[in-house]
């Protein structure tokens, strides 16, 4: 059987994991959560054996001899490597701890959703415990040279490690510290209007509307309600979305719906060719998913969430539709008001509705945090308190609860131990494209600001999308804009809105 035959067997199997995932976290009956554990570890050891045997094994070293002669950047090639690469990581995992990681994740959901009700993190620390051991023990196997933490980084972000990221954060801190003071110092907006009555019902309305709008194709997808809002595909022929409602706040349904719709973009724009190939699955992390890192995918959530639907040319042209949904609740509201409500600098609690100047501050305090957990200098016990502290050091805020502070996030309970970086690294490359297109393409801003968001959608398609997993996210920010990755344009960015 040819490698491109084997991948496509692989890459089914993990959209098989991948929508028994989806369903746990959007309809699953509470007393599934153990079996579907059960199961969702089943397909992914089958996906490791499949990685690890002999017919794999044999295809890619006769496609490695096929294609050595091709350029680097040949997607053929591309395959080949990123195969062998997995074979390479895998064999130094032992089967038993890939069961016990897959088994754990939809229990330590359930348990996580639980505590997070009754916002007491007792019930989920042991989960954490458990789910910080795998991640020291999966570090181990793998091999690091300095820090536990650089073992887990490649897996989501390759390239990265514990020292750049803490000189990237160095960089980051300097320059968003005096763009937030200066944007504190301004007059705080009217935001009243954002927590009246907004019923449910014309909330889901509206966000099916918005969906749209930014271009997700519906053909190919769905949304859904989740505890916390997530993309997750079965080929770029079927990507589906969450968000969630708050009946008294508004800018939760709306901008959880742009965020995951920058996703879904990213993977209902994957080249065709690239369907059920190396190229849409994630070989390391055993999972369904043509992003070619976490921070790559992030970049497209953050970019249609941050530069395009909390843009004020936005609420200019779609203000009315939202309106016509809530005439009532916005009925004595401009558009002026509502854009300058939801783009509000005011440091809070939770990470998903925190604005764009503070959000890396959230960003930053977890991957500390992680890092401190994964190198035993901070026990999982004593997490809530050291949280708490970060908080109040980095945004000036007291945490009254587990709830809204170390128990807001889903990731850990997922075992994505090295995954928060990525946020970050989305948002200043999302900001570098972005610039790239200001400078380069005026035609695409100028659609964009007349509500035409076909050309944004064609350019984003040519310089990121279409590769999929083929090209490296360095390489595709290089190519798309003539320079490596660079906080430059964000910190620009974030000047230019805010300071």
């Amino acid at each position: 059987m040819t490698l491109a035959a084997l991948t496509a067997r692989l890459n089914d199997i993990l959209c098989a994991a991948n929508l028994l995932v989806w369903d746990a976290r959007t309809q699953m009956p509470a007393g599934g959560a153990e079996t579907r554990g059960q199961q969702i570890a089943t397909l992914k050891g089958l996906a490791r054996d499949l990685i690890l045997s002999p017919a794999m094994r044999g295809a890619v070293d006769t496609a490695l001899n096929d294609t050595h002669a091709l350029p680097d950047d040949h997607p053929d090639r591309r395959a080949a490597q990123a195969v062998a690469a997995a074979i390479t990581h895998h064999a130094k995992i032992p089967a038993s701890l890939l069961q016990s990681q897959a088994e754990l994740a939809t229990v330590a959901q359930a348990a996580w959703a639980e505590a997070r009700a009754k916002s007491d993190f007792t019930i989920f620390r042991p989960y954490l415990e458990r789910t910080i051991a795998q991640a020291r023990a999966q570090a181990d196997a793998l091999g690091y040279d300095a820090h536990p933490y650089d073992a887990m980084l490649p897996i989501y972000e390759p390239g990265e490690t514990a020292a750049s990221l803490a000189a990237f954060f160095q960089v980051l801190r300097a320059g968003l510290k005096p763009i937030l003071a200066a944007a504190r110092a301004k007059p705080a907006p009217r935001t009243d209007f954002l927590y009246r009555d907004f019923p449910e019902a014309a909330q889901r309305a509206f966000a099916v509307e918005l969906a749209g709008i930014l271009g997700y194709d519906t053909t190919r997808g769905r949304l859904d309600t989740a505890v916390h809002p997530f993309e997750i595909s079965f080929t770029r022929q079927d990507v589906r979305i969450t968000t969630r409602y708050r009946q008294n706040y508004l800018p939760m349904s709306i901008f959880g719906t742009a965020h995951e719709t920058g996703h879904a973009l990213y993977e209902q724009g994957i080249a065709p060719a690239f369907t059920r190939t190396a190229h849409a699955t994630d070989m390391i992390g055993l999972y369904a998913v043509g992003g070619t890192s976490f921070g790559a995918h992030e970049s497209q959530s953050r970019l249609i969430e941050m530069h395009i639907a909390r843009d004020p040319g936005f609420w200019t042209l779609h203000f009315d539709r939202l309106a016509r949904h809530f005439p009532q609740a916005l009925g004595d509201v401009t558009p002026t008001e509502f854009s300058a409500a939801v783009n509000r600098i005011e440091p809070g609690l939770i990470r998903v509705e925190a604005d764009e100047l503070t959000y890396d501050f959230h960003i930053m305090l977890r991957v500390d945090l992680e890092m401190a957990l994964m190198d035993g200098s901070l026990k999982v016990a004593d997490l809530p308190e050291a949280w708490n502290a970060a908080i109040s050091r980095d945004l000036g805020l007291d945490v009254p609860s587990d709830a809204m502070g170390c128990l807001q996030d889903v990731h850990w309970s997922s075992g994505y131990v090295g995954s928060f970086p990525t946020y970050t690294v989305g948002n200043v490359m999302a900001a570098q494209l972005m610039d790239n297109i200001r400078r380069t393409a005026p035609d695409v801003i100028s659609s964009v600001a007349a509500g035409d968001y076909t050309p944004l959608h064609r350019k984003l398609e040519s310089d990121v999308w279409r590769h999929g997993r083929s090209l490296t996210r360095a390489e595709i920010v290089t190519r798309a804009t003539g320079t490596p990755p660079d906080t430059g344009p964000y910190l620009d960015h974030l000047a230019r809105r805010f300071g």
